[in-house]
């Protein structure tokens, strides 16, 4: 909460300096008005803080704009060189209002990274509860330390890495890791649960309500073979063909579930469904890494 005050505060200082740049130059008798505002105008584009801010902001619209102003008023010193008045305060006037634009551009990008690194955050605090939930109920199992399993040191591998990523400001490709992580965590706790116990003991108010929630059920984890187990077939052949046997197997199944729920009959294409995803935790399992339930 403090780094966005700081954020917003740096926002509007840097919008002040700008209004403050502009009413300095309007501000002059009409005898020194030429020299004055090249003065004025040339220190909010070489030597003001807005100038410094979008030099060491990296954004390259930013810094485009502000080359921009820096052309705009070296064509405005040449108009007042050559006696063109009108000219030159045309285009002082467009270096200053391309100026705002640039501060303009880096509050947009700010705002952009600081809703990134927010939702980063959230992200990391629900994977967060589910690697506690999944170490609680792991013990409550009396499955033993949860550490020990492939899956959790899988989780707080990219946990890890994800940190890492985001203090070197690479919010995006963090996040892929995070999301990777959050299935992962999320199926293993369903697992540690039960997975069929625990879908049973929810209430759904239709058989189709359930085929729709067990196709999310597929689709997750479906996704949680490419995080698990990618790295381990690109390196490895034959677990590549020995996990594809068992996808193969997952993949009919759910196309016949979804003929079945095509034909309205969703208790079996439910039942199809289960038995598609159970196809698939077994392709994770061939691979070494133990689900459990």
């Amino acid at each position: 909460m403090i780094l966005k005050s700081e954020n917003r505060s740096s926002h509007v200082r840097l919008v002040a300096c700008v209004l403050l740049y502009c009413v300095a130059a309007a501000g002059h008798g009409a005898e020194q008005a030429s020299v004055n505002r090249i003065q004025s105008v040339e220190k909010l584009v070489e030597k003001s803080s807005a100038a410094n801010r979008i030099l060491s902001s990296g954004n390259q619209s930013a810094i485009g704009l502000r080359s921009d102003a820096q052309n705009h008023l070296a064509g405005a010193r040449r108009a007042m060189d050559a006696g063109s008045q009108d000219e030159a305060d045309r285009l002082l006037n467009l270096a200053t209002s391309t100026m705002f634009e640039a501060v303009r551009v880096l509050e947009q990008d700010q705002d952009l990274v600081d809703k990134q690194q927010r939702d980063f955050d959230e992200r990391l605090d629900s994977v967060t509860a589910l690697c506690e939930a999944y170490d609680r109920i792991s013990q409550e199992k009396g499955l033993g330390p949860a550490s020990k399993s492939e899956l959790h040191q899988i989780v707080h591998n990219k946990l890890g890495s994800a940190r890492a990523l985001r203090s070197e400001g690479r919010i995006d490709e963090g996040r892929t890791l995070l999301d990777e992580a959050y299935v992962a965590a999320k199926v293993g706790i369903e697992h540690l649960r039960g997975g069929d116990t625990l879908i049973r003991s929810l209430d759904f108010k239709s058989s189709e309500e359930e085929y729709h929630y067990e196709i999310d059920r597929n689709d997750t984890h479906r996704m949680l073979v490419q995080v698990l187990l990618k790295e381990k077939m690109g390196a490895d052949s034959s677990l590549e063909s020995r996990v594809g046997k068992f996808m193969d197997d997952a993949d009919k199944l759910r196309s016949r579930a979804e003929t079945e729920a095509g034909s309205g009959d969703y208790e079996q294409a439910v039942r199809t469904l289960e038995d598609s995803t159970r196809e698939i935790v077994k392709a994770i399992r061939s691979a070494g890494i133990y689900i459990p339930g």
